[in-house]
C-alpha cells in the first residue's frame, strides 16, 4: 500500500549512475525521509535492448534495494519515451505537425498517439512489467506513462486522420449530423464521404471552428484511450495495485479534458512548475490545487515540482529562502497527501541537467538539501492530516472545452484567454481566505452557496440548464462576459449575448465592444475597466455599475437581477483588480460566504477537515509577522506545542499547521 501518512519522495532515476551510487542515494533517502520514490519512467531501452528481448536485471537490483530501505516504489511503465530501436523499425509511428512535417525521435513523446505499433509495442512492454511485479512487496502504485501529451497531444499524420474519423463516427454516426454540427454550409466545406475529412492541418484561412474544436477533444480521448489500455493490462495482472498517471494541472497547459480523465485514475496526481515571472506564484499553487483536488474529489498526489530552478523557461532562477517549504505545504494544504519532486538526484548529462533536484549538484553540503531535510521532517509531523477534507461553500465553473473554444482564432478579442480570466477572478477569493471549489457546469451544485462562472463561452444546454436552475433555486450564480454565447457545436446562440444565460441574468446585448489593449474606460461607481465592454439593455436586471463615458456611456456594466429564489450577476466588463475585489467581496458576503479564517493581510488561511479535528494552514507570504485567532485547545502540529490564549504568531515567510479538535 501507499505509505501511510504523507508520501515524499521523487523521480528517481538510478540507470542515469553506476550502481556504487545507489547505496549512498538510499542513504540519505532515509535520511530525509523519503518513503516512496517513482521508478523506470525513462528506462524502456535498457529494460527492452531489443524487441521482445528484456533484461531485467538492473530494476530487479532497485526494487530489492528500495524494499530493503522501507522505501516503496511506484512503479512506471516507461512508455513515454520509446526506444531507437522502434522508430527505426516503425518510422510511421514518429508524429507529424500540422505543416505536414514528421518529427525525428531524439527525445521524449515522439510518437504519434493513434499508432497502432506504438500502441501494441506499449501495451507489451506493460504487460511483462505487470507479470513480473505485480507480487513485489515494493511496488504499491502504478505510474502509466508519463506527462501524456506534454509534447505530443496532437499528431497530423495518415494514421490519426483515420482515427480521428473513427472517433468521429462514434459521435455523430452519420454525415448529416456531422454536417450539421460543423456548419459544413459555409464556405463550402460540406463532406460527402467519411475519407474527405481530416485533421485541422494548415490551410490558407481560417479553418472551421467546430472542426477545431472536436480535433481537440479527439486528441485528448486519443491518449486517454493509450492509458486505459496500459490501466487495463496492468489490471488483469495486478488487480489490487492502484494506477496514477501525472496530469499537469498548470499554467502553460491545456491539451487534456481532465475532467473525462480523473474517474478513470485509481489515484489522481499531478505536476506543477511555477512560472518565473508570477511575482505571486502562490496563488497559481492554490489554484492548481483546488483544481486538482477538485479533479480527484479529495486528496490528491503532487507526484512532482522542482525543488529550486527548472531548465525549461527563459531565465531559470533558484528559489528563494523558504519557498521550497512554502510552495510544498501549499500544496498539503490544498489537499496533496504526496509531495514528490523531479528528481531525486540531479543529472550531470542529458537534457534536463540544469533542472533542481532533491540532492543537487553540490550535494549535501547545499541549502536544498538542508531544506529537502527539513521538509521531510514536517511531512512526518502532517501525518495525520492525510485523508481529511478541504469544505468548500464556493464553486468556480472550469471546463476544458470552454477554454479550447474561447481561444480558437477569429474571436470578437485575441486578448480574452481563459486561465487570465479564471485567475482574476480566484484571486479575490483566496486573498479573502474562502475556500474554493472547482465545477464542471454540470456538477451537482446543492452544497454551495456561491457559483462563479468567469468564463464560460462555450455551455451545453445540460450544464446551461445546471448553473441557471441553481439560481432560481435560491443560489447566488455570477457570470462573466461573453459566457454562454456558443453551444457544444460552436453555434452562436441566437437572439442576443450573453446566449444561454439572457433570462436568468435579466439582460440582452445586441453588439459586442471588446476594448484594445491598454484601453481603458472609467465606471461611474469608481475604478475602470478593460478588455471588454458590450451594449447590455436591461431585461429585468437592475444596474450596479455602468460605464462614465466614451459611447457606451450610461449603458451598464455590472448587473444584478432576482432570480426565482436566488440572484444572478453578470459582469459584462472586466473591472481592474480593486474594483473586482469588492464587487466579489460585495457578492459573497451577500451570499453569506465567509473566509476560513480572519488573518491580516498577506497570510493565506486554509483549512482541512478531519473526522474529529480541524487543520488549519497558515502561510505568512509577507514581510511581518503576523497572529492568528485559533480554537483554545488547538495544538501546533511542526512544533507539537499547544497554543496559548488561543492565538498563533506565523513569521514572515513561515508556515503554521494548526489542529484545532472539534
Amino acid at each position: 500500500m501507499i505509505p501511510e501518512g504523507i508520501a515524499y519522495g521523487g523521480d528517481y532515476n538510478p540507470e542515469q549512475w553506476p550502481e556504487e551510487v545507489w547505496a549512498e542515494d538510499v542513504r540519505l533517502m532515509r535520511e530525509a525521509g523519503v518513503n516512496m520514490v517513482s521508478v523506470n519512467i525513462f528506462a524502456w531501452a535498457l529494460l527492452e535492448p531489443r524487441e521482445g528481448e528484456y533484461d531485467f536485471t538492473r530494476l530487479d537490483r532497485i526494487l530489492a534495494l528500495l524494499h530493503e530501505n522501507g522505501i516503496a516504489a511506484d512503479l512506471a511503465t516507461p512508455t513515454a519515451a520509446p526506444p531507437a530501436w522502434f522508430f527505426r523499425k516503425h518510422p510511421q509511428a514518429l508524429p507529424v505537425d500540422r505543416d505536414g512535417r514528421r518529427l525525428s525521435y531524439g527525445s521524449r513523446q515522439t510518437f504519434c498517439p493513434s499508432s497502432p505499433a506504438y500502441r501494441e509495442a506499449a501495451l507489451r512492454i506493460a504487460r511483462v512489467l505487470g507479470e513480473r511485479y505485480a507480487d513485489h512487496p515494493a511496488v504499491v502504485m502504478w505510474h502509466i506513462h508519463n506527462e501524456y501529451g506534454c509534447h505530443n497531444a496532437e499528431c497530423y499524420c495518415d494514421a490519426s486522420a483515420e482515427a480521428f474519423r473513427v472517433w468521429l463516427r462514434s459521435r455523430y454516426g452519420d454525415l448529416e449530423a456531422l454536417n450539421h454540427a460543423w456548419g459544413t454550409a459555409f464556405w463550402s466545406q460540406w463532406y460527402y464521404d467519411w475519407d474527405e475529412i481530416i485533421p485541422p492541418r494548415a490551410t490558407g484561412a481560417v479553418p472551421n471552428p467546430t472542426h477545431q474544436l472536436d480535433w481537440r477533444r479527439f486528441c485528448s480521448d486519443a491518449l486517454l484511450s493509450l492509458y486505459k489500455a496500459e490501466r487495463e493490462v496492468l489490471r488483469e495482472a495486478a488487480p489490487a495495485v492502484p494506477a496514477t498517471t501525472n496530469f499537469m494541472v498548470m499554467y502553460n497547459f491545456e491539451a487534456l479534458d481532465y475532467w473525462r480523465w480523473a474517474p478513470e485514475l485509481d489515484v489522481v496526481s499531478n505536476d506543477h512548475y511555477l512560472r518565473s515571472t508570477d511575482p505571486e506564484s502562490e496563488i497559481d499553487i492554490a489554484l492548481s490545487g483546488d483544481l486538482v483536488r477538485s479533479l480527484a474529489g479529495g486528496p490528491w498526489l503532487l507526484m512532482e515540482h522542482s525543488a529550486g530552478a527548472v531548465n525549461w523557461q527563459p531565465v531559470n532562477r533558484a528559489k528563494n529562502p523558504g519557498e521550497l517549504r512554502r510552495n510544498a505545504l501549499g500544496h498539503v494544504a490544498r489537499g496533496a497527501d504526496g509531495i514528490a519532486y523531479f528528481q531525486w538526484r540531479a543529472a550531470k548529462a542529458g537534457a534536463e541537467q540544469w533542472h533542481s533536484a532533491m540532492l543537487p549538484h553540490a550535494g549535501t553540503d547545499s541549502q536544498i538539501w538542508r531544506d529537502v531535510v527539513a521538509l521531510g521532517a514536517d511531512l512526518k509531523a502532517l501525518a495525520e492530516v492525510r485523508g481529511s477534507t478541504s469544505p468548500a461553500s464556493v464553486a468556480v465553473v472550469w471546463d476544458w472545452n470552454a477554454r479550447w473554444a474561447l481561444e480558437l482564432p477569429s474571436q470578437p478579442s485575441e486578448s480574452v484567454r481563459y486561465l487570465d480570466l479564471v485567475r482574476a477572478w480566484y484571486e479575490p477569493l483566496w486573498r479573502s481566505g474562502v475556500a474554493v471549489d472547482f465545477v464542471h457546469p454540470s456538477a451537482d451544485l446543492s452544497r454551495y452557496r456561491l457559483v462563479l462562472a468567469p468564463a464560460l463561452y462555450l455551455v451545453d444546454d445540460e450544464g446551461a440548464e445546471n448553473l441557471t436552475g441553481f439560481a432560481s433555486g435560491g443560489g447566488t450564480l455570477v457570470v462573466g462576459f461573453h459566457s454562454g454565447a456558443v453551444d457544444t457545436n460552436c453555434h452562436v446562440r441566437l437572439g442576443g449575448y450573453p446566449g444561454a444565460f439572457r433570462e436568468a441574468l435579466g439582460v440582452s446585448t445586441d453588439e459586442l465592444f471588446p476594448l484594445l489593449p491598454d484601453e481603458m474606460v472609467a465606471l461611474d461607481g469608481g475604478g475602470t475597466a478593460s478588455l471588454w465592454s458590450e451594449r447590455v439593455r436591461l431585461a429585468g436586471a437592475a444596474a450596479v455599475t455602468s460605464y462614465a463615458e466614451g459611447p457606451l456611456a450610461g449603458v451598464p456594466a455590472v448587473t444584478r437581477h432576482t432570480f426565482g429564489e436566488g440572484v444572478a450577476w453578470y459582469l459584462a466588463t472586466h473591472p481592474d483588480p480593486t474594483t473586482l475585489t469588492g464587487l466579489l467581496d460585495r457578492i459573497r458576503t451577500e451570499a453569506g460566504v465567509a473566509p476560513v479564517r480572519e488573518t491580516p493581510q498577506g497570510v493565506e488561511a486554509v483549512l482541512r477537515r478531519g473526522e474529529d479535528a480541524d487543520y488549519l494552514f497558515l502561510i505568512n507570504h509577507g514581510e511581518r509577522t503576523a497572529e492568528v485567532q485559533v480554537a483554545s485547545r488547538a495544538t501546533e502540529l511542526l512544533s507539537g506545542k499547544g497554543v496559548d490564549g488561543g492565538r498563533v504568531t506565523v513569521a514572515p515567510g513561515d508556515v503554521v499547521v494548526v489542529r484545532e479538535p472539534r
